[in-house]
């Protein structure tokens, strides 16, 4: 595995999102025991960074992280999880962050986000529990998710503790469409690279639609001898303070993002890439 390391955190290149594992807003445990299975097989091929929510499943994906993390040292692995909007008050957001613990089998969370602004309670009352949480070591690292600049930088201003993340949809795909991503390669990510801040890109893949039709990444599969998958996990990784998080239970899949590190796109296609504009809508 490679890693980034900004400060005293230090991120692998690659994690393991689980959006959808054991259900999405709904509980289904018809495959918990695939699902434990898999997570366990990820970290042994050493994707140890495991991002989860409270909102995922209601609770139910958390408490399959946790088992599937049960075997192994709580030191070897890295847990990403978040407090959903409408728990930002103090003691909501403390309860929430309790409950997480509690569902995970851990005794601290080593990187907590804010799941998505809520302009219907103060940041500083949400920041200022962060801070609490750090405070009690229930949690060591604090961050955000689809927050704006100017929402990142009111944030900071409400808490003692170094935002050290936003997590975004970022992916080939979604850079051009809608308010918030025309301002990701523009506004976010510059002001989060400049700030000391990783991007956690989520949905990578842009939910599988990179992973074939478009001409330049056939052809750059081609010329590397790689697969779509891994050309544009690869332009994703290898740009300044960005680490991403593609989910997915299949091994064969694991072992085909993993075959996306350890070389390097040349500056000429990375150049192609960051001027490649299709026409799709993103999805919300």
């Amino acid at each position: 595995m490679e890693f980034k390391k900004i400060n005293n955190l230090k991120l692998p290149v690659l994690g393991m999102g689980t959006w959808g594992i054991g259900g999405k807003l709904e509980v289904d445990t018809s495959h918990d025991k695939e699902n434990i299975s898999a997570i366990k097989k990820a970290i042994e091929l050493g994707i140890t960074h495991i991002d989860t929510a409270e909102l995922y499943a209601q609770g139910h994906t958390e408490e399959l992280v946790g088992e599937a993390i049960s075997d192994f040292k709580r030191n070897t692995v890295f847990i990403t999880t978040k407090v959903s909007p409408e728990n930002l008050r103090y003691n909501d957001l403390i309860a929430s962050a309790k409950s997480s613990l509690k569902r995970l089998k851990i005794n601290y969370i080593d990187l907590y986000l804010v799941h998505h602004w809520n302009p219907n309670i103060p940041i500083e009352e949400t920041m200022s529990a962060m801070d609490f949480l750090v405070r009690n070591k229930l949690i060591r690292f604090i961050g955000v998710s689809n927050f704006s600049v100017e929402q990142l930088i009111e944030a900071q201003a409400h808490t003692k503790n170094k935002i050290v993340a936003n997590q975004i949809e970022y992916n080939l795909l979604a850079r051009n469409e809608g308010q918030f991503t025309k301002s990701m390669e523009k506004k976010i990510i510059p002001f989060c690279q400049s700030n000391d801040m990783f991007v956690i890109a989520f949905k990578p893949l842009a939910r599988g639609r990179l992973t074939g039709g478009f001409k330049i990444l056939d052809d750059l599969a081609k010329k590397y001898g790689k697969t779509q998958t891994q050309i544009v996990i690869n332009w994703l990784i290898y740009k300044k303070n960005i680490v991403t998080i593609p989910k997915s239970t299949n091994l064969m899949h694991v072992a085909e993002n993993l075959g996306s590190i350890g070389w390097r796109l040349e500056k000429e296609d990375i150049i192609k890439l960051n001027n490649f504009k299709a026409p799709v809508t993103i999805r919300k």
